[in-house]
């Protein structure tokens, strides 16, 4: 793919897009972002049927936050354009085809993960929460409230709204032949990441960049130009919809959100707010009928987890490594596992945080032979445009936007993390839930994306 240009089609991936052309001559108002409800990860879809299941009555709030603060989004997105795309994505219903998809494909080696009734649900009566968006001191805000049902969906979508709204903006400052560089070297540079990894068969990647792509067009190219480059060393893709388009796997469990919305459930009571953690892997673990048992133990802090989780926790698949230096948290977790007297290379062990290709290369050597790593890739594989913009600007570099559940039924909802950059909630309760957890405050790290 190097030296082809945006203007060339690209026979390794079999896509023809012309990005640059699009970019400088579309109506973008008549161009939706987010296409189809199941351009979300698929994890969300997951623990929609969760929460429908389990929580149904439970109202919460959440909040798209940007933790790059540098970067005035109030100032970069115009709101009535925003509120027009979140309009579009409030009116979309699952298509009669998507939902025999999902009724009919096969998950994680299981048939009909998504129960018949569930499915009517979507079908006949899933909507998605109103909205409010507000700009202060030069930032967005964009918050959802309602039912948990209605509200949790909006995490994807909002996010890839904001992201490749900013893209557009940044767009519509260049001229045509701006925009043909910016492609051609935007590809070369994805090209030299394909080739770096060809040389490594063996690494199992899963994309994992919706949330914050460059743009859906990308996304797609991306997700292609890998699939074709990389066979079975690409996985899967998060995104539900490109894996439903594109025969793939779709790939994801769960988040955060769960088990900071079970903590706050807990109320004033400190040993059901410990114990919470827990008891949402009880309640998961039996609403799947023991699949897709992938624990991510960072929300409260990873330490204090594996120390305190019981031991059927351990008969788990594998960990999902966010926000510890996955070096560490890697060999805590195997530590911790032959500890429980269980066998490191039978698990998996999956890191999804701001990698790159050398982190990806490097972490699959370290751990090579003493468990079965795979990498989830993101938004340093769909929205790495760092060094490419034909100016020399940074609008185009990627920030590191998130939407987190901020209330559940009225109480404040709290996330630690091993990385406290990461953490949420009211400083009093962020008190509370360390002494608690016994989660002490950790050297913050960085936070790119």
């Amino acid at each position: 793919m190097s030296g082809v240009t945006p203007n060339r089609r690209c026979y390794a991936c079999g896509m023809n897009v012309n990005f640059a052309e699009r970019a400088h001559n579309h109506n973008w108002k008549l161009d939706p972002i987010v296409r189809s409800l199941l351009d979300t990860d698929f994890y969300k879809l997951l623990m929609l049927q969760f929460i429908w299941k389990n929580f149904p009555a439970v109202h919460v709030t959440s909040e798209v936050v940007n933790r790059t603060v540098r970067v005035k989004l109030g100032c970069v997105l115009e709101r009535h354009a925003l509120e027009e795309q979140l309009e579009y994505v409030r009116g979309l219903k699952f298509r009669s085809s998507e939902l025999i998809w999902l009724a009919g494909n096969t998950f994680y080696g299981t048939r009909q993960i998504f129960e018949p009734d569930f499915l009517a649900w979507l079908k006949d009566d899933f909507k998605l929460s109103p909205y409010e968006v507000k700009e202060h001191d030069g930032q967005l805000s964009l918050r959802f409230s309602g039912l948990w049902t209605e509200v949790t969906m909006w995490e994807i979508y909002a996010l890839a709204l904001v992201s490749e709204m900013r893209t557009r903006a940044a767009l519509a400052k260049l001229s045509e032949m701006e925009l043909d560089v910016l492609y051609a070297r935007a590809k070369t540079k994805l090209w030299n990441k394909i080739e770096r990894l060809r040389a490594h068969p063996e690494v199992r990647i899963s994309e994992f960049g919706t949330r914050r792509r460059h743009s859906f067009l990308w996304q797609e190219y991306v997700v292609q130009a890998m699939r074709s480059s990389l066979g079975e060393s690409l996985s899967g893709s998060s995104n539900t919809f490109l894996a439903y388009k594109h025969d793939m796997e779709a790939m994801g469990t769960n988040a955060h959100e769960l088990p900071m919305a079970m903590a706050a459930l807990a109320g004033s009571d400190d040993e059901a707010l410990r114990q919470s953690q827990y008891a949402v892997l009880g309640l998961w673990q039996k609403s799947y009928g023991g699949e897709l048992l992938i624990l991510l133990p960072d929300t409260f802090g990873t330490t204090q987890f594996l120390e305190g989780a019981p031991d059927w926790v351990a008969d788990w698949t594998g960990q999902r490594v966010d926000s510890k230096d996955p070096l560490v948290a890697g060999d805590e977790y195997i530590r911790w596992l032959i500890s429980r007297g269980r066998d490191p290379r039978q698990k998996r062990l999956i890191a999804s945080d701001g990698l790159d290709v050398d982190d990806i290369i490097r972490l699959h050597e370290y751990f090579q032979g003493r468990i079965r790593f795979s990498a989830g890739w993101g938004t340093l594989l769909t929205n790495d445009f760092r060094g490419c913009h034909p100016r020399g600007d940074d609008d185009l570099e990627p920030i590191s936007l998130v939407c987190k559940v901020v209330t559940v039924d009225g109480r404040p909802a709290v996330k630690l993390s091993d990385n406290p950059r990461k953490s949420t909630g009211p400083v009093e309760e962020v008190e509370r839930y360390r002494r608690v957890f016994g989660s002490l405050a950790s050297l913050p790290i960085e936070v790119l994306v």
